[in-house]
């Protein structure tokens, strides 16, 4: 009978480094990882010190034993998949794959491990030169050190010999972005500075939702028009406080409002790429997230453009009231233009609606208007004011009164294809879908004189109707009159 043979797996140790590199594009991202292995091992504190020419990451976790070490030179260990849970804070863990410490030799030329644990103390040396000329061996030299060489637990890696400049900005973003910042007992400094995770301003909307494999929770935020951005855009989603990739969920579609939504989502449950850059798509995880997220996703558009209408409005109804104040005045300062006939002395215009009162008492006022004013007949009876029909709830309207009447001043939508400006009795409705109101409505100052352009307009025609260059010439008056007096 011959004897069974058996052939070697080998692997060439030059390919470990490749794999590492290809891995983590940013060799940076191993400073991030080395700060999450710190959280896994309970840490409180990393203090990350950045030199010309090396980098040290020290924490103070529980350090490693010999058995430690083992572990943390085992390429792909699944350690921390059969222990899931730190032990004294009961920290969900992140590392996973164990590779990253590779890829930092394509940033410098080795780098030295420190552990303290308890009583035990020691240095491992990960020179890539020497680890190269040994082709069969895979021993890295460990030295035991005194007991008292570190005062509390914990570990240290010192990057040597740097083969690229580190900007303690860059790994600063990196770690915000890819470490739990966020997290109960456990900060990172840079340099002496505190990492402190971003904090956005503006509309928040929080959501927690319930799925089979888990809960889905976070927080989206509406940003102001000022501060939007389009660098960066997309949502944060986390697994285990550390983000994986940004996501549009749609809103590809939605324009230049997509610029104004930032946030992060957690999802713990979802399964993830080798490289940790994506997600497996096809996995019922995520199709299951991607439901609850473009829910969420309806809710925040809805939401956005609640804010926009709501901006919108209040830059409407500024410049409207400007308009009509600016035209009372002219009115005022021209009674035979007017179709109502002479002010009253101490009329007032007052808004509809949500408008606030437009103008104060008016001067100016001949007195031939008092003795009118005062022979008044007081039981005269009041005409009825014309019903203004609200077309959307948008609708933005004011009233300007002289005297007894007066007229309302609708801002509305009614297409693209609508008329400009159109009047039902004393009521004036003005289109704000017009391509010629979008245009003017840009600036504070062009949107408030084309509204007094529209308004004086119609009022010009009630004047006279029949002869239109009576009404042109008549407005024209009112148009100088109300900006070129009072400016």
């Amino acid at each position: 009978m011959q004897s069974q043979e058996f052939i070697p797996v080998t692997i060439d140790k030059s390919h470990i480094i490749t794999l590492g590199e290809r891995l983590y594009a940013e060799s940076i991202e191993f400073i991030r990882e080395l700060v999450n292995n710190a959280y896994d091992a309970d840490a409180t504190l990393v203090e990350i010190i950045v030199s010309e020419d090396t980098i040290e990451i020290r924490d103070n976790g529980s350090g490693m034993d010999r058995e430690g070490l083992r572990q943390y030179f085992n390429i792909g260990s699944q350690q921390k998949l059969y222990s899931p849970k730190s032990p004294l804070y009961h920290r969900d863990r992140i590392g996973q794959f164990g590779i990253g410490k590779f890829a930092t030799l394509s940033a410098c030329k080795r780098f030295e491990v420190i552990t303290k644990k308890d009583d035990f103390v020691a240095r491992v040396i990960f020179d890539k030169e020497q680890w190269g000329t040994t082709k069969d061996a895979w021993q890295l030299p460990l030295e035991i050190l005194p007991v008292d060489f570190r005062k509390q637990n914990g570990i240290t890696v010192i990057l040597i010999g740097l083969d690229r400049k580190f900007e303690p900005n860059d790994i600063e973003a990196k770690i915000i972005e890819g470490a739990p910042i966020k997290a109960p007992h456990f900060r990172v400094r840079i340099n002496n500075h505190a990492v402190t995770p971003i904090s956005l301003s503006g509309h928040k909307i929080p959501f927690l939702e319930g799925t089979a494999f888990g809960p889905v929770s976070g927080e989206i935020v509406i940003l102001s028009e000022t501060a939007s951005t389009t660098t960066e855009l997309g949502i944060e989603v986390k697994v285990k406080q550390v983000t994986v990739r940004r996501e549009l969920f749609g809103m590809e579609t939605w324009g230049k409002a997509m610029a104004r939504v930032r946030g992060e989502v957690n999802a713990d449950f979802l399964p993830i790429t080798s490289d940790r850059t994506g997600f497996i798509r096809d996995s019922s995880e995520y199709q299951e997230f991607l439901k609850i997220m473009e829910k969420i996703m309806e809710g925040v558009k809805i939401s956005l453009q609640k804010l926009t209408v709501k901006k919108e409005g209040r830059k409407v109804s500024r410049a409207l009231k400007e308009a009509l104040q600016r035209i009372y005045k002219s009115l005022a300062a021209n009674p035979d233009l007017s179709p109502f006939g002479a002010l009253p002395i101490g009329d007032e215009a007052k808004g509809m609606g949500s408008a606030a009162e437009i103008s104060k008492k008016k001067e100016g006022v001949t007195e031939e208007v008092k003795t009118e004013e005062k022979t008044k007949v007081p039981e005269k009876k009041r005409k009825k004011k014309p019903k203004v029909k609200r077309l959307t709830p948008n609708a933005i309207i004011k009233r300007i009164k002289f005297g007894e009447t007066g007229v309302s001043c609708v801002v509305d939508s009614f297409g693209e294809d609508g008329p400009e400006v159109f009047s039902e009795e004393t009521t004036i409705y003005l289109n704000r879908d017009h391509p010629l109101y979008k245009r003017e409505s840009a600036k504070v100052d062009t949107h408030t004189l084309n509204l007094a352009r529209l308004i004086t307009q119609e009022i010009a025609l009630m004047k006279n109707p029949r002869n239109p260059r009576q009404a042109f010439e008549r407005q024209s008056k009112l148009l100088k009159d109300a900006f070129i007096n009072r400016d």
